[in-house]
Formats: structure tokens, sequence, C-alpha cells
């Protein structure tokens, strides 16, 4: 059996990347998938592209930042499929880089509302959701960058990224005689749109690259992958983790 057979799964983030990858894979594994990102065309080729597969999806657009966009894609769950089991708040920036005195109070806010807010938005309306189901698993995009290594240039995102650490233990407490289960999916380098424009150039990418245990970057499909076992019965016992999927990055030393 599909490992999501039956299920409904909600992806933000889903016009490329990591969430592009996620939602095709969910739904090549039988759950029926609500995808959202900011750029609606890149959204319905998506959903063709599920469709031409023989999976089952609908899109709606919109700003994750937004709380009534974060309601309406559970209504559109529950409306079109019947009700929630799996969400992957996913959707993220890295917001404008550089020393800490310069980064202005609007881009830290930025980051902040886009990161962490979105993701307390997200989940204020798909826990509900889930819990009417009899239980559920919600995973949130976290980063090695501010859990197990420093990058200087970058403290709106390490903050907020680090702060869906302390938000995820929280509900997996809150929630878990519930049947919930949340937990955090760290990647390292993913050679997706924002991870190119982290490293712009060939030298840029080497260095990149040797921060890796494993000298490369994931692919999209494969952080994918990591997702499914946190989505699927297969992480049944697994809630509050934060999973590393991060190439050996946090223990590279060499």
């Amino acid at each position: 059996m599909a490992a999501l057979s039956g299920k409904v799964a909600l992806v933000t983030g889903a016009s490329s990347g990591i969430g592009h990858a996620s939602a095709r894979l969910f739904a090549a594994e039988g759950a029926r998938v609500v995808v959202t990102a900011r750029r609606g065309a890149e959204l319905d080729a998506l959903v063709e592209e599920i469709g031409v597969a023989g999976g089952t999806a609908v899109a709606l657009a919109g700003d994750i930042q937004d709380e009534a966009h974060a309601q309406a894609l559970v209504e559109l769950a529950q409306d079109r499929f019947g009700g929630l089991d799996v969400a992957f708040n996913n959707a993220a920036t890295t917001g404008e880089m550089g020393e800490t005195p310069a980064l202005s109070l609007a881009d830290w806010q930025t980051v902040l509302a886009t990161n962490l807010t979105s993701a307390f938005l997200g989940a204020k309306y798909q826990l509900p959701a889930m819990e009417k189901r009899g239980g559920g698993s919600l995973i949130f995009t976290g980063t090695f960058v501010g859990y197990t290594v420093g990058f200087a240039g970058m403290a709106a995102y390490a903050a907020s990224k680090s702060g869906l650490i302390g938000l995820t233990q929280a509900l997996a407490v809150e929630y878990g005689g519930r049947g919930i289960r949340v937990n955090a999916l760290l990647p390292g380098g993913v050679d997706t749109p924002m991870g190119r424009g982290f490293a712009p150039t060939p030298e840029a990418m080497q260095f990149v690259y040797q921060l890796h245990a494993l000298k490369r970057t994931a692919q999209p499909e494969e952080i994918a992958q990591s997702a499914l076992y946190l989505a699927s019965s297969a992480s049944s016992f697994t809630t509050g983790a934060v999973l590393l999927a991060d190439g050996g990055v946090s223990i590279n030393r060499g």
C-alpha cells in the first residue's frame, strides 16, 4: 500500500524546490494534496503534473503570512477532500543578508513573519482539523543554520528557524495525547532557487559543497523523502523531533 494512501496533505511553498518535490511525492504515495505558494501559474502547472501522473491535487495561491489564507487552505482541504491529515509547512525566505546592525526592522519582521509566524498561523488551523480526523502529522521545515552551525549575516533567518524548533516541541507536547505528531525537518544545502541565491557563483557553491560531509548539496527529491517519512506511519513513534537531513554539515569539521 502507498505510504499516504487515503490521506489528505497540505504543502506550502509548493511552487518550487522542496515543496514542489514533496507535493509530487505525497501525491504519488496516495495523498490528495492541497498546494499553496504566491505564484499561481506555477501551482497550476504542478496540479496538472500531478494529475497527469495519476494523482489528485488542488491549488490555492496566496500569502502564508495572511491568517485568512491559512484558514482558507484548511477549509479547502476539508471541503474538497473531507479533512486534513498531513501539513508540511515548508515555505520560507532567507531575507536580506548582511551584518546585523545594517538589518532594518522591516527586513527582520518580514523574515520572522514568513518563517515563524506563518508556521504558527498554519498550525492554528491545521491542528483542529487533524484532531477531527483523530490524529495527523504536522511538519515544519527548519534548517541547520542557527541550530548546529552559525553563519554571519543571517541573524533573522537563524532566529526565525530556531524559533520553529521551540514551536515544534511545544506543539508536540500539547497535541501528542490527541494523536498528532509534530516534527521539524532540517535540510542542509539543497539545489533550489533559494539555495542557489545563497551561493550564486561557482566559487561560493564549492564552498557550500565543502561544508557537507557528503561534499555536495541535496536534490529537492531527497529532502522530500525525509518529509514523506515524517508524514507517514513509518514515523508513528516520532514526535517533537529535529530530523537532520543535512548531508553531514552539522558534524563536518574538514
